[in-house]
């Protein structure tokens, strides 16, 4: 990445602050790219800027993809994210190509035999009702590791363990270390328990047929889950985060 001309090329995508970014992409001696997602990608960027959290898990949850590097800013405290105020450095920084590359986990999610979506942060059964609970079981290796009632049940990667997973009270997991964080969520109990999981062991199920249960991956609803059958994740892919200089260290305000 000592190139300038490997990282001449910069796509933007996001729905808050691109114009910015784009700016200072060009004003770095880049060439912007942007408009909707697909546009962007099928333009062979030779790097791509995600503003924000949002822009962020879409690229990680398409079904193909981007192997082209991506760029954070204002993403979010889980993965190296460049702040808002580093912008100008940040692209100056990119385009010269002195970031570096760290794989992020994507968890695949499948509901009995069937694959249904990705997730880079999370993993959330959760009642479709307000203040109604169900009861739930947590599994690794066909090996029953708890069974509870609760409004729900996450599974969170080292990236998404610092979000909704730790506002209930699970621990925060560090990146590169294979595991995931498992909690309650408003659990019917007053001793509940945490668990750190491999991530590629984790099943989930609901276990009583009281009220709808969805399933909820990253910041996207799936659709419903059907008691009895598990819902198990997997490491099924790695996603390709740049840093550079002005990037945030994970778990810490990015400003």
């Amino acid at each position: 990445m000592s190139d300038r001309a490997e990282r001449a090329t910069v796509g933007v995508v996001g729905e808050r602050t691109v114009e910015p970014v784009a700016t200072a992409v060009a004003d770095a001696g880049g060439t912007p790219e942007t408009g909707d997602l697909d546009t962007v990608l099928s333009t062979a960027p030779d790097a791509v800027v995600a503003v924000g959290e949002d822009a962020l898990l879409a690229l990680a949850a398409r079904p193909d993809p981007p192997e082209t590097p991506i760029l954070p800013v204002d993403a979010g405290r889980g993965v190296r994210s460049v702040p808002r105020s580093a912008v100008d450095d940040a692209m100056s920084a990119l385009v010269a190509g002195s970031g570096e590359p760290d794989a992020y986990p994507v968890l695949g999610v499948r509901i009995g035999d069937r694959p249904y979506t990705r997730a880079l942060t999370d993993v959330t059964l959760v009642t479709a009702e307000p203040a109604r609970i169900s009861e739930y079981a947590v599994a690794t290796d066909r090996t029953t590791v708890a069974q509870f009632r609760a409004d729900g049940v996450v599974v969170a990667t080292p990236a998404g363990s610092h979000g909704y997973a730790r506002r209930v009270d699970a621990p925060v997991v560090a990146h590169g270390t294979g595991v995931g964080a498992v909690a309650p969520i408003a659990p019917f109990a007053t001793d509940a328990d945490h668990w750190i999981l491999d991530l590629d062991t984790v099943s989930l199920r609901v276990e009583r047929d009281e009220v709808p249960v969805e399933l909820l991956a990253d910041d996207r609803r799936i659709g419903g889950v059907e008691p009895g059958v598990p819902v198990s994740v997997s490491v099924v892919d790695t996603f390709p985060v740049l840093s550079v200089p002005a990037s945030s260290h994970p778990y810490t305000d990015p400003g």
